[in-house]
């Protein structure tokens, strides 16, 4: 294993390789496609959360309880590609890195072999980085570390590298300076942004950070103001009063049939997974309790008809182990119905000790398929949990079928 500096570089002796950035603080990991001008041939190029993959890179998620990564598999990287980087910022808002040095890990996929690593030295206010980049010299592939650091956050690297960022109202301050012989970029003219965002259809443009109403997907919220109404893909943290909610909670479920006189079978299930997105089990009509107790399925309804939750599923969130990192909540027609045919489906997060609403989601479209994962909580490394509005439509009747794409989601 090599330890790296600034500026260095090695051989990469495999194909497939993976890097890994972790720090004392969750980060969002990212990936550019860069041609010989140094810039990405369109939007795509970007690989971030919600554009996971690209033509020989994949952004891979550490489910809040490992690190992120970008993968690359050089053998599958187009002709026109000389060049890919990876970027980290802080997750939190405004953050920087003072303090809280992130170390990136470059490693075989084949074998998991660790082939070097990366800690950029003397940060400061730094909100993004330019960690490592992986690049093509004399038809062979190396690594460089670079730690290049940018005071405007990820949107100034994006820019930079000639992604599409929506024009703020006034410029954003220049990136910093870093120590020697960390370098600098020119100064981009835009605000910090959060790679959880769902961009703009169709190209990954990032929007500016919203005022206090979040628009979806605009970043985290707590539970501080009362109930948190989210829209697809938006995040609030289970936090109230600074202290994470840890207690028993009940996942509401519900929906009605589209049309009057028609019975609309559902079922609600919840799907556990651990670290590394291995399934650790399921919660559903045929299995009504796991995990010792710490999930439970408040069982079948066969119509969908009546006011209120049709399916509950009861998490104590205290006494969920620490290998259960990820919980996907999903709904299933195993009669074969299409969601076009469903009506009002919705899911609510509440207090189970007060019976207080925290959080709601109602679903504001459909598709024909036959299963939907409505919403996930993912555990974070300082031990509370985060609450994240899906509405992703998949073709399975039941909850076996949706294992696999609900780990891909976390």
């Amino acid at each position: 294993m090599t330890a790296m500096t600034p500026g260095s570089n090695i051989p990469l002796s495999t194909a497939r390789v993976a890097v890994d950035v972790a720090a004392p603080v969750r980060l969002d990991v990212s990936g550019l496609l860069l041609t010989a001008d140094g810039k990405v041939r369109s939007d795509d190029d970007f690989i971030f959360y919600n554009q996971p993959s690209g033509p020989g890179v994949t952004y891979r998620s550490g489910g809040g309880t490992a690190p992120d990564a970008i993968v690359v598999d050089t053998a599958a990287v187009p002709p026109g590609i000389e060049k890919i980087v990876v970027t980290a910022s802080p997750d939190a808002a405004g953050q920087t890195f003072q303090g809280i040095e992130p170390t990136a890990t470059i490693r075989g996929v084949d074998d998991s072999s660790v082939l070097a690593t990366f800690t950029p030295p003397q940060l400061g206010t730094e909100t993004a980085l330019v960690i490592v980049e992986i690049y093509r010299r004399n038809g062979a592939w190396k690594v460089r570390a670079v730690g290049q650091g940018y005071a405007n956050g990820l949107a100034g690297i994006a820019t930079d590298f000639g992604v599409s960022v929506e024009e703020p109202a006034a410029p954003a301050p220049a990136p910093v300076q870093p120590a020697q012989p960390v370098q600098t970029m020119p100064a981009p003219t835009t605000p910090p942004i959060d790679p959880r965002v769902a961009p703009p259809a169709p190209a990954p443009a990032v929007p500016a950070a919203a005022p206090a109403a979040p628009a979806p997907g605009a970043g985290k919220i707590n539970l501080d103001k009362g109930r948190v109404s989210l829209q697809k893909n938006q995040t609030v943290s289970l936090v109230k009063g600074g202290q994470p909610l840890l207690s028993q909670v009940k996942m509401g479920l519900g929906w009605e049939p589209a049309f009057r006189g028609k019975d609309i079978d559902l079922d609600a299930s919840v799907i556990a997974f651990g670290p590394q997105r291995n399934h650790v089990d399921s919660c559903y009509f045929g299995k009504l309790s796991i995990v010792n107790g710490a999930i439970k399925h408040s069982g079948d309804n066969l119509t969908g008809e009546g006011g209120g939750d049709d399916e509950v599923i009861v998490v104590d969130l205290g006494r969920l182990p620490q290998d259960v990192t990820g919980l996907v909540f999903t709904v299933n027609s195993f009669s074969g119905q299409k969601f076009t045919e469903v009506a009002k489906a919705y899911c609510r997060l509440i207090d189970a000790a007060t019976g207080e609403e925290l959080v709601r989601f109602d679903l504001t479209n459909a598709e024909a398929q036959t299963g939907v994962m409505m919403a996930k909580l993912i555990r974070q490394f300082s031990g509370e949990w985060d609450m994240t509005a899906m509405g992703d439509f998949v073709k399975s009747r039941t909850v076996r079928g949706m294992v696999k794409p609900a780990a891909q989601a976390l």
